[in-house]
């Protein structure tokens, strides 16, 4: 089968739809079908072309607004000049999802017109800004009539399928992110001379990490240690100064794959206190890794509340989340199974045949 899947970024790019795609692809090529990548991330230290553990990428160039969208307009021509099986979009918050339903619906000399259009939204309605949101707002007819468009859609949580319902009438397929389970259950522990909390990703406001800085003051005995970079960490560090804890936050920056592993195994929980996420896949992450979580009710991180081996949080006060801390800490985790990559691009390639 001739697959083509469209996408804002790709590796060696990071971050949850990166990683979603990636993973699925070299599965999908392990399975013997012909995988090809179109993304919106030509930069001038990526090569235009090549191929990454059997899958053709191919990278266009654009620009991003707010760091958002990625509008690659070079992408719905090449689409319609494919003549792929399956077109698989992802990201219904970027524009190459939008140009990739473009090129199917027109078609072309070779024609994408009777590929199977399937559509991947990682939607969570809101983004990272008033500036993003406002765009957010005016691409909205376009991004519905991508959906629309789409044969098949494909959500990543049973809360990305209810809102995909409730505001386009889109009836999704749920397929959760999977996971390299393997490489978090053998972690070997990081040492420190202090128990540590844990907090991964972006460093943006949305993300909630001041929440956890925030709650350090209630929690003498542990750390906290924030890995990823971005924009927002000036403010953090300012939040930490002003609330006393500035001595017992560590900012890691980027961290390698090959420490995240052992970082997640060895905190004593894992925070994330997002105002909105699609799916959560570093608390999946910090699972494997035997480490409890504390999740916000809010966006898809609801999809993990009722596990044993997480506890929530429907506010964000400092005591709230050192009293949610301290009834997660020392609970076993994974307390019941996580989805794996090759499950989804099993479950995945069904939904394209």
């Amino acid at each position: 089968m001739k697959i083509l899947q469209v996408a804002p970024r790709y590796a060696p790019h990071t971050g949850g739809v990166e990683t979603h795609v990636a993973e699925i692809s070299r599965r999908l090529v392990a399975l013997g079908h012909d995988v090809t990548v179109f993304t919106a991330d030509a930069e001038a230290d990526l090569p235009r072309r090549e191929t990454r553990e059997g899958v053709r990428v191919r990278r266009f160039r654009g620009f991003a607004p707010g760091g958002a969208f990625h509008v690659a307009p070079g992408v719905a021509p090449a689409v319609r000049r494919a003549d792929p099986d399956v077109v698989h979009a992802h990201n219904y918050h970027s524009l190459p999802a939008f140009f990739a339903a473009l090129g199917v619906a027109v078609g072309g000399s070779a024609g994408p017109e009777d590929a199977r259009f399937v559509v991947t939204p990682h939607y969570h309605g809101a983004s990272a800004s008033d500036f993003r949101d406002r765009l957010l707002s005016l691409y909205r007819p376009l991004g519905g009539w991508a959906l629309d468009r789409a044969d098949e859609v494909i959500a990543v949580s049973d809360w990305e399928r209810d809102r995909l319902r409730s505001d386009f009438g889109v009836e999704a397929t749920v397929i959760p992110n999977g996971l390299n389970a393997e490489r978090f259950a053998d972690a070997t522990p990081e040492e420190r001379d202090r128990p540590y909390l844990l907090c991964v990703g972006r460093l943006e406001a949305y993300k909630g990490v001041q929440h956890a800085i925030r709650a350090l003051s209630e929690l003498p005995e542990y750390d906290l240690l924030v890995a990823g970079s971005g924009d927002y960490r000036e403010e953090l560090e300012a939040v930490a100064r002003r609330e006393g804890v500035a001595s017992r936050v560590e900012f890691l920056g980027y961290v390698a794959d090959e420490r995240l592993p052992g970082l997640y195994a060895g905190a004593s929980a894992y925070l994330t206190l997002s105002t909105f996420e699609a799916y959560g896949m570093t608390v999946a992450e910090a699972l494997a890794a035997g480490t409890p979580c504390v999740v916000r009710e809010a966006g898809a991180l609801v999809d993990w509340a009722d596990r044993p081996d997480c506890e929530s949080v429907a506010a964000i006060a400092p005591e709230t989340v050192a009293e949610a801390v301290r009834n997660a800490v020392g609970r076993d985790a994974p307390a019941a199974a996580l989805p794996t990559w090759d499950d989804v691009a099993d479950r995945v390639l069904t939904r394209y045949e």
